[in-house]
This record gives structure tokens, sequence and C-alpha cells, in this order.
């Protein structure tokens, strides 16, 4: 069974540097590849950034960041208390389209997804528990 590391601060933007600190450790830690790495901190660094902004209309709120490496996969959760919003409900963007045709909105997930293997999205337990998985 693999340890899972766990960090819970204030759904802030001044917490990224701890975000992505305990991403990079981790990462660092097994021995991941340059590009994995860039590629894993990019998907977690918009997924805090959209919590810290819209997960909590009154501004006060929580995050959590779960991560994990086993079998040459890493893993992290992103887990908020706020309204409760599932991003991959959305349709991807029109890439294709300029930005006044295509409107706002969507491109952040969509550069997630495309920066890594998996993600899946539930609420459980009155939060929102965003989970992405990356091949090292």
């Amino acid at each position: 069974m693999t340890e899972e590391s766990v960090l819970r601060i204030p759904a802030k933007l001044e917490g990224m540097d701890l975000i992505l600190s305990f991403v990079s450790f981790l990462l660092d830690s097994h021995g991941c590849s340059p590009q994995a790495r860039t590629q894993l901190r990019m998907a977690v660094e918009e997924l805090y950034v959209n919590v810290t902004l819209y997960a909590y209309p009154s501004g006060d709120g929580w995050a959590e960041i779960r991560g994990s490496v086993e079998d040459g996969t890493a893993t992290f959760k992103l887990i908020d208390g706020g309204t409760p919003f599932n991003p991959l409900e959305k349709d991807d963007p029109d890439i294709m389209l300029s930005g006044e045709e295509r409107g706002i909105g969507g491109l952040g997930i969509f550069m997630v997804k495309t920066m890594v293997d998996e993600v899946a999205y539930e609420y459980r337990d009155n939060c929102n528990q965003l989970t992405l998985s990356k091949q090292l």
C-alpha cells in the first residue's frame, strides 16, 4: 500500500507556493521526469486557482491536496468544501475558433485534460473531489 501525503490550507491564492512545493517534493522524491513534473504542476495550479476564485462565494474556505506515487503513476486529489461543481461536465472548447467565437471558460480544464492521463470528479461527503493521474 502506498503512503498518501496530505496538505490542507486556506483556499487563497497566497497558498499557491505551498501547493506547488507539495507537488514538486512528492514528484522529485520519486524521480519524476522534468516534463511530467511541469505538466502535473501546471494542472494542479489551474485547478487550485479555480478553487480559490470560484468554490467559495463568501471568499472563506479551504483546499486539500492528497498525493501519492504508486507503480510509476502519480495521483493527486484536490478537495474543497465549496459550491458543488463538476468541471468535466462542460464540453471541450473548439480551440480552432477565435477567442471571441469560443467565448469565456473551459480552456483551463481542457488544458488539464491534455496534460494528464486521467481526470475524474466526484462529489462526496459534501466536497468536490477532482483526481488527476499521470504515468511518470
